[in-house]
């Protein structure tokens, strides 16, 4: 979430209730604002204090209570002179109410024009990123800026399960890209079946071709999974990290990985595409993070703040060639 102007102010202020993530056991994640002047990040600034949605995973399912904690409010000074465009990115880690925004009092501000172009992003907590330092640090945020590019990232952290209200979203959006990074959590919630999610995936891209025959579509599958490469979910958090539990043979059948994945999801493409779709493309996850950085995996999962950022550099290439797609 990011706020856009135009605006001779040389100060930004906002009071914000910002409820951070705290897993037991850890310390509360870092909750921090991050403001650009035109295409630079001038700032960052931390919340230190606010509510805090406190994590169990010692419980199955996992038990979350919130704890209390107060507004905080935030100041950019010494901004540069003269009408200037001003984002500021919302943290990605946190849930965030604004309360209040303040420029100088004689400021001029105006809303920016819609001129760059739109891209929507589907993926799961790997694309939500709340591992990155700050929220223009994602994945998706690395290739937006780097791109010039009107982000909107649906990044579903643990909850990327190919729901038709998300395919409606992306359909009726004005988007002139969209990209899907789908598997993962297919795969951690033990969601489907080989034979459920073919028919998944085609109906997803089914409702969104329904209505944008014409816009370029990469599907991206997962990027290097550590267990779940050749073992199937549930994936469970414990204190060495996310691991799949031991599971009866006679459940294999049929069950998903992140290898047969990816081979599902290439056929599947490959046949859309032989079909007429030429504007529908696949890209295997492992060229944004594969085997060779599996140590850039903090917990077996999900990639570090370093691995966000190598992500977006290596994806930036392939988003880039989305937008020249005849």
């Amino acid at each position: 979430m990011r706020l856009r102007l135009d605006s001779d102010t040389r100060a930004l202020e906002l009071d914000a209730e910002a409820t951070g993530l705290r897993y037991v056991g850890g310390a509360r994640r870092p909750v921090v604002f991050d403001l650009f002047v035109g295409d630079r990040r001038f700032a960052r600034r931390l919340a230190p204090e606010g509510p805090t949605l406190l994590v169990d995973f010692g419980r199955f399912p996992p038990e979350v209570t919130r704890q209390p904690g107060p507004a905080t409010r935030l100041r950019f000074d010494h901004l540069p002179p003269g009408m200037k465009r001003l984002e500021l990115w919302l943290p990605q880690n946190a849930a965030i109410t604004l309360k209040a925004l303040r420029v100088d009092a004689d400021a001029l501000v105006a809303p920016p024009p819609a001129a760059r172009r739109r891209w929507m992003h589907y993926g799961s907590s790997i694309s939500h990123g709340k591992e990155a330092e700050g929220p223009s640090d994602c994945w998706p945020a690395v290739v937006a800026r780097a791109l010039d590019l009107d982000l909107t990232s649906l990044g579903y952290s643990g909850n990327c399960l190919l729901e038709g209200f998300v395919a409606r979203a992306m359909a009726e959006s004005d988007a002139d890209l969209l990209t899907l990074k789908i598997g993962a959590n297919v795969i951690t919630a033990d969601a489907m079946r080989e034979r459920a999610f073919i028919p998944a995936v085609h109906t997803f891209l089914d409702i969104i071709r329904g209505v944008r025959p014409e816009v370029p579509i990469m599907v991206i599958s997962p990027i290097h999974s550590g267990a779940f490469e050749s073992h199937p979910g549930p994936a469970r958090r414990t204190a060495e990290g996310v691991a799949p539990p031991p599971r009866p043979a006679s459940l294999a059948e049929g069950a998903l990985t992140a290898a047969s994945i990816r081979r599902l999801l290439e056929g599947l493409i490959d046949r859309r595409r032989a079909l007429g779709d030429r504007r529908l493309h696949y890209r295997d996850g492992r060229v944004l993070l594969g085997d060779q950085e599996a140590g850039q995996l903090i917990d077996g999962l999900h990639p570090s703040a370093a691995g966000q950022q190598l992500m977006g550099r290596r994806a930036t290439p392939l988003v880039e060639g989305l937008l020249s797609d005849d």
